[in-house]
């Protein structure tokens, strides 16, 4: 939890990750061009304290994760969200036997979220129910732009995809969370794209669609799905340190999701090990949108108490202490 001024703020980080890119798990070359991209956005966008050697960058291991995120970050819970990138790593990039021991360490403090591919086609789709059992999935997350074979990504309203979304609709996998973002060398940017939100977020109304990075940089793209879709909603990873490098044209995101979206829709991500959740946290809470960008309304601590935490905590079902939600303190 967060204090700051009287307010407390139940803190929920919705994407993180436990990576290994070193050099003895790269497949290939790409697997050096991947980490070394996440590296530049890491160093380029973070304050110059809280930049990590690059060898740190390339394993943190799970130690280190539950100080970063638990001891020193003020997070209550986080969720895993996992990209395989088995055309790059040998072992997989996220890891996850790791990550899901973790969770089963410490299942007040983490959730595991797997992630599948379609173009597995049914061996695939056997081999998602064997994980919903396994992993107790409520989650999963989707690399649209990661290779396979010849391919160089899929697009959500593939047939087999609906296949999969189909599955998870039975085995009650409510969470789709989508990268929908920056291109990241070597994927492509097309892949990226948010056009394919729309067609399948109107055909399972009954799931979410949580489009990590806001779609940038299609934001606009995104908002005009987002408003007329009610089960879309935007994940802040990538988005966050732009707080300090960019502030006005993260209030400019902020404040147009906000419009677009409102705030209870919107969730709290540091993309760890990209980033640190600590400096994030404070800056947020801090942040107010600039008094001559008048096409937005300022931000309040109840809005901010919903994207840092409580959004997220509905959607998985994680309890908030007593006191700390926003509608029991509007006594609803």
């Amino acid at each position: 939890m967060y204090s700051k001024d009287g307010e407390n703020y139940f803190i929920v980080d919705a994407h993180v990750a436990l990576w290994d890119a070193r050099a003895d798990n790269q497949r290939n070359i790409h697997g050096k061009q991947f980490i070394d991209c996440f590296y530049d956005y890491h160093r380029n966008l973070s304050p110059e304290s809280e930049v990590w050697p690059y060898e740190d960058f390339l394993y943190q291991g799970g130690e280190r994760l539950m100080r970063d995120l638990f001891t020193d970050g003020y997070v209550d819970h986080a969720i895993f969200q996992p990209a395989l990138l088995s055309a790059f790593y040998g072992n997989g990039f996220g890891q996850t036997e790791e990550a899901f021991a973790l969770a089963q360490k410490h299942p007040d403090k983490l959730t595991y979220n797997h992630c599948w591919d379609p173009r597995f086609e049914q061996a695939g789709l056997d081999q998602l129910r064997r994980d919903a059992e396994r992993f107790d999935l409520k989650g999963v997350k989707l690399y649209t732009a990661e290779w396979q074979g010849d391919s160089r990504g899929y697009k959500l309203d593939d047939p087999w995809t609906y296949k999969y979304l189909e599955a998870c609709q039975e085995l009650g996998i409510r969470n789709i969370h989508i990268h929908k973002g920056p291109t990241i060398r070597p994927l492509d940017r097309d892949a990226f794209d948010v056009a394919d939100v729309d067609k399948v977020a109107t055909d399972f109304t009954d799931l979410n669609f949580v489009v990590e990075h806001c779609g940038l940089p299609r934001l606009e793209d995104f908002c005009w799905i987002a408003t007329q879709e009610p089960n879309v909603h935007a994940g802040l990873a990538v988005a966050m340190p732009f707080i300090h490098s960019r502030p006005r044209y993260f209030a400019q995101i902020i404040g147009e999701l906000l419009y677009w979206l409102d705030e209870d829709r919107i969730q709290f991500s540091s993309d760890y090990a990209i980033w640190t959740p600590r400096w994030l946290i404070e800056r947020f809470v801090d942040f107010q949108i600039p008094a001559d960008m008048t096409e937005y309304a300022p931000l309040t601590a109840d809005q901010k108490r919903k994207i840092l935490g409580l959004n997220a905590a509905r959607m998985y079902g994680i309890e908030v202490p007593a006191g700390l939600d926003v509608a029991e303190k509007a006594g609803v």
